[in-house]
């Protein structure tokens, strides 16, 4: 994998107005593609632009290397913008970042993603769900297999919840290994990095969702997709011999999605103090901001906001201080930020009754978004059993 060219990538600015900037432009188009669904081309364009859809990408390819707390400073401010945009970047991001730190793209593919990536955005995701496993995080393997030939594999399968859609670059395919060398009772399981342009791959339009309805985490259908040798990348089994799904338990990239829900957050924050401000009722003769029942509110809605971001950035630093007592605590801690955000757009949408149920409120949407945080794994029961087990068993 050495041999990747040095790419000229879109210069990355990670101070505060400069991701302000971004969250501005990226929400101006937030609630209309929300409306239809499409994937948010403007959206990831001005991420693109300001360099945040390879700001993971390692130094020695030309980027900036941007490590965890860096990654989700970026993604909440473009989960304040859009989330949709900032679900597909996080995946991007975790994808580059995973490269970064054990290079396993074939070097053909890895130059092209990062080529056409100074064109414009050329997203990534790792594939990985299925209609019935539903999400590997909670077991099982998977349908979809890649079986060799003379000249590398050939890949087949149905993937579920494949976010990003048509706009992905590339996909990053977790599939089973049919071939002579493995045994069929241990068969191998890996990733398999496929190009999206690639004849043989179909997309379902199965996505209708709640929330983050412009993600496009459509199913895709892998039929008879030819691969060269070096695409599949096996997934080492731990030391009893037992394969374990990456998402079961969580680490430093996976906040990246906990990251872009805290800006849904904060945008509900904003929605709320500008109706606030805004809203004087015939009987009261001045803004309901003046008033200490929707200043407690106010006050609330921040708490939450804070509790979110202490726990989210303390987490990330004291994982950079090498403090390895916080590494069990990670999933739960995600529970933690998930319980958070939620309550602070859900305690906005309830001080303010209708109104913030109207799709002409962007709380509404906010709601939406955030109740999606919940889906991500490890999910809030996974993670509390695995704490529980580990509490108790000393």
């Amino acid at each position: 994998m050495t041999g990747t060219a040095v790419h000229a990538l879109p210069a990355v600015d990670l101070s505060e107005q400069a991701l302000a900037a971004v969250t501005a432009e990226v929400a101006e188009t937030a609630a209309e593609y929300d409306l239809s669904g499409a994937v948010p081309v403007r959206g990831l364009e001005v991420a693109h632009r300001a360099g945040l859809l390879t700001a993971t990408v390692g130094q020695r390819y030309g980027g900036a290397g941007a490590g965890p707390r860096e990654t989700a400073r970026v993604l909440t401010a473009l989960g304040e913008g859009d989330p949709s945009v900032a679900l597909i970047a996080a995946n991007t991001l975790m994808a580059h970042a995973s490269q970064a730190a054990n290079a396993h793209w074939p070097t053909a593919f890895y130059d092209d993603v990062l080529a056409r990536s100074v064109r414009g955005p050329a997203p990534v995701n790792a594939i990985r769900a299925e209609p019935e496993l539903g999400a590997p995080a909670r077991g099982g393997l998977p349908k979809t297999t890649v079986r060799r030939t003379p000249s590398g594999w050939i890949l087949n399968g149905h993937k579920a919840y494949a976010t990003g859609g048509t706009a992905l670059a590339y996909h990053v395919v977790w599939a089973v290994a049919d071939d002579s060398d493995g045994d069929p009772a241990a068969p191998r399981v890996g990733h398999v990095i496929v190009p999206g342009d690639l004849p043989g791959i179909t997309w379902v339009d199965t996505w209708d969702h709640l929330g983050l309805r412009a993600s496009n985490t459509h199913d895709v259908v892998y039929e008879d997709v030819g691969l060269p040798a070096d695409a599949f990348v096996e997934i080492p089994r731990g030391a009893d011999g037992v394969y374990r799904d990456p998402a079961a338990a969580a680490g430093p990239g996976s906040f990246g999605h906990p990251a872009l829900y805290l800006g849904v957050a904060k945008a509900a924050r904003r929605a709320f103090a500008d109706f606030a401000r805004s809203r004087v009722p015939a009987g009261l003769g001045r803004p309901i901001a003046t008033t200490e029942r929707i200043q407690a509110v106010a006050g609330e809605i921040d708490l939450q906001i804070a509790q979110a971001e202490t726990l989210l950035h303390g987490a990330l630093l004291r994982l950079e201080a090498g403090d390895p007592t916080v590494t069990p605590q990670l999933s739960v801690l995600k529970v933690a930020i998930a319980r958070s955000v939620v309550s602070a757009v859900q305690t906005a949408v309830a001080a303010l009754g209708n109104p913030a149920l109207s799709r002409r409120n962007s709380l509404e949407r906010h709601l939406r978004d955030v109740l999606c945080v919940r889906v991500h794994p490890p999910q809030e029961d996974t993670a509390l059993v695995a704490a529980g087990k580990r509490v108790l068993t000393g």
